[in-house]
């Protein structure tokens, strides 16, 4: 490599492939080409694909690396992976740590924005004006495959005036006064619907109405006006805010932030790199007029992407700890009289304040997590939880999810998923307050005490209920009376054991649901057998 580059091919300047070695040695699915390059199994993956090209995981790394050291000045490796121990440096009164990752890791403001890319789901940016939100967000729009005429004209700007009509598209006027119903109004559409890279700046200072058909869009995949239907295509969507507390010129309505799927923070400017800025103004350069092209997908590379990503596997033993950890949050004992109903959910659903509830159960504030939160997950978090996991895992050159992939992406997955109660014991504790507004390390933490109490009960060599599910998953065809009767019998053996335990946490309470899903289900089937009888 030349030591002096002019600042032109500096700034376009793509990483060689592999940007990490470990990906080369990826092991990929059988091919018959195999054959004849060694024992069955013996073939790895190289950095480039079956066409010749590079590889889509090598691609998208490529990408990182181009906006992480040529775009965006973000000189932070946040998501930390380490080969071997790090070195711990501890500085200040308050010993604050800093280790130094003896693997590769990452920028979450470029490689959070990228892996959505990769899965096409919706991704908020959150920081202070001038922080680069929208600069990544055009950036990925290009490495999709636009321009950046394209991508600029495609950019809605959040402003208190925004109708839907600013939106979505008007209907033609000749239309309305010629139509005799209403699917004969023709609408001229935003051209932005049919992008696959959607941003929406300042999503918080559009208004409540405009808001809900936004949400239509973001949710559903569809505009609708006058009764007319336009489908929108997959798409990453993009949405920047200059807070994360759901303010604005209009507050957030709460089905659209359920909606993001993961918050990045844009963190501050750090000033030993101001010369990069110089060189910028002297040569007149910016990000988004000198992307690659050797790191723009096309349409069918990024469809392939996602395919990629979702093949992706998920061991058995962290789901486990996955469900462990999940299960922590949504029991709430002070919240119902019924088991099924002592759910944060209930409480929210009756609009009683949580707090208003006196305490029940008398737990230990340190292993009761319940207590830090005021909700429990849904179906939709974890199913975004599991989607960028794989994202995660994939991007490092893997073919199964691993501990550290789950533990680096949780936070901000979870960020907007989470809802502190910010009056828990937990955050008066120590230096804990400081976790009001360091959600990410927050999230990790709770991540950290979840997969201790896991450890501590040992649950990857001692879980009966788990094979009492795996028992009734493979069937209750064939199965005689004896052994209905038998596993009846297990399944209140594990009941009465979490009775004499004491206190309920959040995974007993799912536990317990489990049990007595169980046992409804062979109690059932031990009616027919006897009505056979």
């Amino acid at each position: 490599m030349s030591s002096k580059t002019t600042p032109s091919s500096k700034h376009q300047q793509v990483s060689q492939a592999p940007t990490n070695p470990r990906a080369a040695e990826r092991r990929r699915g059988f091919d018959v080409a195999e054959l004849y390059s060694g024992p069955l199994g013996d073939a790895v993956v190289s950095p480039t694909d079956a066409t010749g090209g590079v590889a889509l995981d090598e691609k998208l790394r490529q990408a990182y690396f181009w906006i992480v050291n040529h775009a965006i000045i973000s000189p932070f490796y946040d998501i930390e992976y380490n080969a071997e121990p790090p070195k711990v440096f501890r500085f200040g009164d308050s010993k604050v740590e800093v280790t130094l990752p003896t693997s590769q890791s990452y920028s979450s403001y470029v490689l959070m924005p990228l892996l959505n890319l990769a899965v096409r789901r919706r991704c908020l940016l959150v920081g202070g004006p001038g922080r680069g939100k929208t600069v990544i967000a055009t950036l990925l729009g290009i490495i999709a495959g636009y321009d950046l005429g394209e991508v600029k004209q495609g950019i809605q700007h959040g402003q208190p005036q925004m109708t839907i009509a600013d939106l979505l598209g008007n209907p033609l006027p000749s239309t309305m006064i010629n139509a005799e119903r209403m699917e004969d109004i023709k609408i001229a559409w935003r051209k932005w619907l049919g992008m696959r890279v959607k941003i929406i700046d300042e999503y918080n200072r559009i208004p409540t109405r405009t808001q809900s058909a936004l949400l239509t869009v973001m949710a559903d995949n569809y505009a609708e006006i006058y009764d007319q239907i336009y489908e929108c295509p997959p798409a990453a969507w993009y949405l920047t805010a200059n807070d994360d507390a759901g303010g604005g010129t209009y507050q957030v309505i709460e089905a659209l932030r359920d909606r993001i799927d993961v918050v990045v923070k844009a963190l501050h400017f750090n000033t030993r790199f101001l010369d990069e800025l110089l060189t910028r103004i002297e040569e007149g350069v910016a990000p988004e007029d000198m992307v690659p092209p050797e790191i723009v997908f096309t349409q069918a590379e990024l469809n392939r992407l996602e395919k990629e990503v979702r093949a992706v596997r998920v061991p058995l033993a962290l789901r486990r700890r996955l469900q462990f950890f999940a299960s922590e949050f949504e029991f709430f004992e002070a919240g119902g009289r019924q088991l099924e109903y002592m759910t944060k959910d209930t409480v929210k659903v009756a609009g009683v304040p949580l707090n208003s509830f006196a305490d029940a159960g008398g737990k230990d504030t340190q292993l009761d997590l319940n207590a830090q939160t005021q909700n429990g997950l849904s179906v939709r978090a974890l199913m975004t939880m599991l989607v960028f996991v794989k994202a995660a895992a994939y991007f490092r050159g893997a073919e199964e999810v691993e501990f550290e992939d789950v533990r680096q992406v949780l936070p901000f997955v979870l960020h907007d998923k989470l809802a502190q109660n910010r009056d828990a014991p937990f955050f008066d504790q120590g230096d804990n307050g400081s976790l009001r507004a360091d959600q990410v390390s927050w999230i990790r933490g709770l991540f950290d005490a979840a997969c201790q109490t896991y450890d501590r009960l040992a649950r990857d060599t001692d879980d009966n209920i788990a094979t009492l599910l795996e028992q009734l998953e493979t069937g209750l065809d064939g199965l005689e009376l004896r052994e209905v009767e038998k596993r009846l019998d297990a399944i209140e053996r594990e009941l009465r054991s979490i009775e004499a335990g004491g206190k309920l946490y959040g995974h007993m309470f799912d536990d317990i649901l489990a049990l007595k899903y169980m046992h409804q289900r062979y109690t059932n089937y031990r009616v027919w057998l006897r009505s056979r009888a």
